[in-house]
């Protein structure tokens, strides 16, 4: 496609966005009463035309340290299908084929080299750390379809943080799956870390209607989720749905003091965020050192807000972590710390909320 042409498909597309539309849906008048439920239980999205029939293939991220104090940091945005609920599929706006994308973990005084690589053949991509300090107008710009930008920016203070698409409409563009956690570790590192046995991430997102501006700004999440991100090699990694973190719990020892980085990336909802059978021993707001509490059962955390909690597993069992939004945990905000005697699944039924 030529420029121009791939430009003039974008604009329009745009202006359908803007406009909250859902392309390719049938006129109601068109449809008998059954052909409605028929096409409502297929769990079949109505694509915008570029997007109709893509599924590209996840993309790894790449980090690589090219200095004491710099890191380069390559990531794509794509469109890929997203299994949200058990058989139903999300045709995904992502970050390297994932919903959430990624985690990214820099350290605290790192100059970060970030490139995007735009795959999505029709809409422009951008990303809005919340790490770092930057012009948005500049280092935050678009990056037109099938193109690659690069930006250059600090991050000088630890923490949990948000990142997220930030092209307009900024709310179609996450509420559609460009999401994820950026983790900045302190440079002289946590009160708490020679105590943790046990490190995960979960991160809390809502799914609303496929592609409607007018669902994500007015109405309810139909699926409320929760996802782990990998903090190294071997670690769990999933996307945002109802049932994996219940099917395959993440996994602790008695005695453990676990460690998770938390992240609520919204876009629109609050996390009342708590691990049932527990208080939690140490928390770090927004995962800033500086910003510690103890004792708390339960930490609140807005729409980006992070925060790092820390507890121990002192029995044998299932502990339930939620929003105690109930709501919202019945939408599917749930998952599951299996603690055995060894650490290693004992295969045994898990208990949920």
């Amino acid at each position: 496609m030529k420029k121009g042409v791939k430009y003039l498909l974008t604009s329009a597309i745009g202006i359908g966005l803007l406009a909250g539309c859902n392309q390719g849906a049938v006129p109601e008048k068109a449809e008998q009463p059954e052909q409605k439920v028929l096409a409502a239980e297929t769990n079949k999205v109505a694509a915008i035309a570029p997007h109709k029939d893509l599924n590209q293939e996840p993309v790894s991220l790449k980090v690589e340290r090219v200095g004491p104090n710099e890191v380069n940091v390559e990531m794509t945005s794509q469109i890929t299908d997203i299994e949200i609920d058990k058989g139903k599929m999300y045709k995904a706006w992502t970050f390297n084929g994932e919903a959430p994308g990624p985690v990214v973990v820099v350290n605290e005084g790192d100059t970060i080299n970030f490139t995007l690589k735009n795959m999505d053949p029709a809409i422009p991509h951008s990303m809005d750390f919340h790490a770092v300090h930057s012009a948005p107008s500049k280092d935050f710009a678009n990056v037109q379809p099938d193109e690659t930008g690069t930006f250059s920016y600090p991050a000088n203070k630890p923490g949990v943080f948000m990142y997220h698409c930030g092209t307009s409409p900024v709310l179609s563009h996450i509420a559609n799956g460009m999401h994820g956690t950026i983790i900045v570790k302190p440079k002289d590192g946590y009160p708490t870390d020679k105590e943790i046995d046990r490190e995960y991430t979960i991160i809390q997102n809502e799914w609303y209607k496929y592609n409607d501006l007018d669902d994500f700004t007015n109405g309810v999440p139909s699926h409320v989720v929760f996802s782990t991100k990998a903090l190294k090699e071997g670690d769990p990694n999933t996307n945002g749905d109802t049932f994996t973190l219940k099917d395959k719990p993440l996994l602790a020892k008695v005695g453990d003091k676990v460690r998770i980085y938390v992240n609520n990336v919204g876009p629109n909802e609050v996390s009342s965020f708590h691990v049932v059978g527990t208080v939690f021993d140490d928390v770090y707001i927004d995962g800033n050192p500086f910003n510690r509490f103890k004792g708390l059962q339960t930490v609140m955390l807005p729409a980006s807000g992070g925060a790092v909690v820390e507890f121990t597993v002192t029995r044998v069992g299932s502990y339930p972590i939620v929003t105690h939004q109930f709501n919202h945990a019945q939408k599917g905000a749930v998952a599951i710390l299996k603690v055995t005697e060894t650490g290693e699944d004992d295969g045994k039924a898990t208990m949920s909320h």
